[in-house]
């Protein structure tokens, strides 16, 4: 797919991280990008920067999906690219006992719940709305309505202490990729998944020095965290080379993460 003006695009959990850089490169190439996204100061502030629109949306909200994407594609057309960069995290062992009270507690299933809701479930719901409103377009030269990006983590393949409701969420991620891509294929839509290691986040700056560090030291090479910026060049390589379809890749410097 060729980027430019008279591609629209979307891009969930588009006010920070990934979802901020993968904005901006999107919008560097011309493309119309509508962020979705909870954080509206944010949000609405990088869009203006980048000429797009922000759309204030709750990803396990069908009522909010729904007016996000009415409120996109009613300034810049049906989208032909779509990028799933909106999720969380949480932690709790499965089940464990206090070292000083001996008290015997799992981890809450409201939690896990939430969770799936918003990474797993959310995800899923904003790809078959998009794709749904990918058919209705007319295919470009090569056949092509539109691109899919979605993010998991890897977590997904090895997943730490206490993430279990995080990685099943991932997790979950990559094992529809392939599944959707060939839903779609008939239609011309491709779906790929990036599975991002350690990245510098706005999560991550909170950390201190010495967190990073450590984490940084763990990354076999190159020995320092992921940029943003390189998940919003490996999104754009999806978009763009139109034999990328139903892949799930790793963005990680080879890190396997430690059981803890």
């Amino acid at each position: 797919m060729k980027l430019d003006s008279s591609i629209a695009a979307v891009v969930t959990g588009g006010a920070s991280g990934l979802g901020e850089a993968t904005v901006r490169a999107l919008a560097a190439q011309g493309v119309k990008v509508a962020i979705f996204d909870m954080n509206d100061v944010k949000g609405e502030a990088v869009a203006k920067e980048v000429g797009g629109i922000f759309c204030l949306c709750n990803v396990t909200s069908d009522d909010d999906v729904d007016a996000a994407f009415a409120k996109a594609r009613a300034a810049h057309s049906q989208e032909r690219i779509l990028v799933n960069c909106a999720g969380t995290g949480n932690a709790a062992k499965t089940a464990s006992r206090d070292r000083k009270t001996g008290e015997i507690k799992h981890f809450p299933i409201e939690a896990f719940n939430w969770l799936i809701q918003i990474n797993l479930i959310g995800t899923f719901r904003c790809i078959a709305k998009s794709a749904a409103g990918m058919l209705t377009l007319e295919p470009l030269e090569d056949g092509e309505r539109g691109a899919i990006v979605n993010t998991a983590s890897v977590a997904a393949e090895d997943g730490q202490m206490g993430q279990a409701a995080y990685s099943a969420s991932k997790g979950g991620i990559v094992g529809m990729t392939l599944p959707i891509a060939r839903d779609l294929m008939s239609e011309g839509i491709r779906v790929n998944t990036i599975l991002p290691g350690i990245f510098n986040t706005p999560l991550m700056n909170g950390a201190p020095p010495q967190v990073k560090e450590a984490l940084a030291a763990s990354v076999p090479f190159p020995k320092r965290l992921g940029n943003p910026e390189e998940y919003a060049d490996l999104a754009l390589t999806m978009i763009t080379n139109g034999y990328f379809n139903g892949e799930d890749v790793r963005l990680d410097g080879a890190i396997r993460m430690a059981p803890r």
